[in-house]
């Protein structure tokens, strides 16, 4: 057993698997926070969400995401569940007073990639294009350097994916379905990794990219092209935030399909390009990082991982991260008439589980997916509102509950 300021560790040993974590029951002082939180939402969120002004909608629920993922982080405690999560050696922080100049550090990025160097990238770093870890040096640069102005951005950006949402599906079908969303956006089980990771800060800024390509594809007017640019430079950051991003693509064609346009496309282009044109001229060039990545990849543990047992149990940690609301809504979803009338709902999903599949069939992302797939997990939630009214309750009970027990009986990783 150990124990530290903010909570008691029962140490019982074994692995967590399918999920990055380990078998170790504990409690803290956020445990009662998380329980009030949780059980708030339950009570109260359908209520609010149905009378608060759709103005405020998206910034309440912004609000009560934070609020539910600081809680599950404290059931860890301020350190274990707060402050430290970006300090090891893997992480960005780590790697921050490596960087003098920002020219030699994109233009000589990609020769550091490969592991067995004495200067590689440790872990992280090496992960992800550029982009993730400017993020972290631009706000050391700033003078918000350290652990928890780190840990502040990735929660609020983050838990910002569910004012995202929301306002993407008000754009795709009503503000009436958004409304019907929101307190299951809120109790998301995905909280427990998104507080704190940089998948989790990932997630927000990928959000907020789609949604720029919903509003380009729904209004009428000169606002519809700045919402394309927006999107497209947005889409295009996340392209530098992680390779994986890539496969954005295919929930922004879903987007396209439901609204049965290519107006928007364009512009987003454009954005993309002006992103990737950056980039390329600062002599960091995509392509080439990825090929460096993939030989880093199979350096690491990755070979130690069968795709026979992971090519499915991604899937399980998947489960683990939305909840069971979403699995129990896709018989709703996944109809033929839904599909055939391109429901907006049914396309985001599909989208989604699609752009999945490609990632999963990839052997890039064996394992952790819980945390890696964050940027399209956090949008299957919208498979929710098409619950009963009657069970939205009992729904939102057993993603409290899922959300609560990952995080207190097993300590995760990220």
């Amino acid at each position: 057993m150990a124990t530290d300021s903010a909570g008691v560790f029962h140490d019982f040993g074994g692995s967590g698997a399918p999920l990055f974590a380990w078998w170790q029951p504990h409690a803290s002082w956020g445990t009662p926070m998380a329980v009030t939180v949780g059980a708030w939402v339950i009570v109260a969120g359908p209520r609010v969400a149905r009378s608060v002004s759709w103005r405020w909608l998206p910034a309440v629920s912004w609000a009560a995401s934070v609020g539910w993922i600081v809680s599950l982080a404290m059931i860890d405690g301020w350190t274990r569940g707060i402050t430290s999560r970006l300090t090891s050696r893997d992480e960005y922080l780590y790697e921050i007073p490596r960087v003098k100049s920002l020219g030699p550090f994109l233009s000589e990025f990609t020769r550091h990639i490969v592991d067995g160097q004495a200067d590689s990238w440790t872990t992280q770093t090496s992960g992800h294009p550029p982009g993730a870890l400017l993020v972290f040096l631009a706000l050391d640069r700033v003078g918000l350097g350290g652990s928890i102005w780190a840990a502040v951005v990735c929660i609020v950006v983050g838990a910002s994916a569910t004012a995202a949402i929301l306002v993407a599906l008000a754009a795709l079908t009503n503000p009436e379905t958004a409304r019907r969303c929101a307190p299951f956006l809120v109790l998301t089980p995905a909280a427990v990794w998104i507080g704190v990771s940089g998948d989790g800060l990932f997630a927000g800024v990928a959000a907020w990219g789609l949604v720029w390509v919903a509003l380009a594809a729904t209004r009428t007017g000169v606002s519809r092209h700045g919402y394309a640019l927006a999107a497209g430079v947005t889409l295009g950051a996340c392209l530098y935030l992680s390779y994986g991003l890539v496969l954005l693509a295919v929930p922004m064609v879903a987007i396209l399909i439901t609204t049965r346009t290519l107006r928007p496309l364009p512009g987003v282009l454009i954005g993309i390009s002006a992103v990737v044109a950056v980039f390329t001229v600062s002599g960091f060039w995509w392509l080439d990082g990825y090929e460096m990545v993939k030989i880093r990849y199979w350096q690491g543990i990755a070979h130690q991982r069968p795709f026979a047992y992971w090519g499915w149990a991604n899937w399980a940690s998947l489960i683990c991260a939305v909840g069971l609301a979403v699995p129990a809504s896709l018989n709703r979803v996944l109809t033929a008439a839904r599909l055939r009338a391109r429901d907006p709902i049914t396309c985001l999903v599909v989208g989604m589980l699609a752009a999945l599949v490609l990632a999963d069939l990839s052997q890039m992302s064996k394992a952790e997916t819980e945390r890696i797939w964050l940027p399209f997990a956090v949008w299957l939630t919208v498979a929710a509102a098409t619950l009963p009214l009657r069970t939205q309750r009992w729904w939102l009970l057993v993603q409290a509950l899922a959300a609560l027990a990952i995080n207190s009986l097993l300590l995760t990783n990220w």
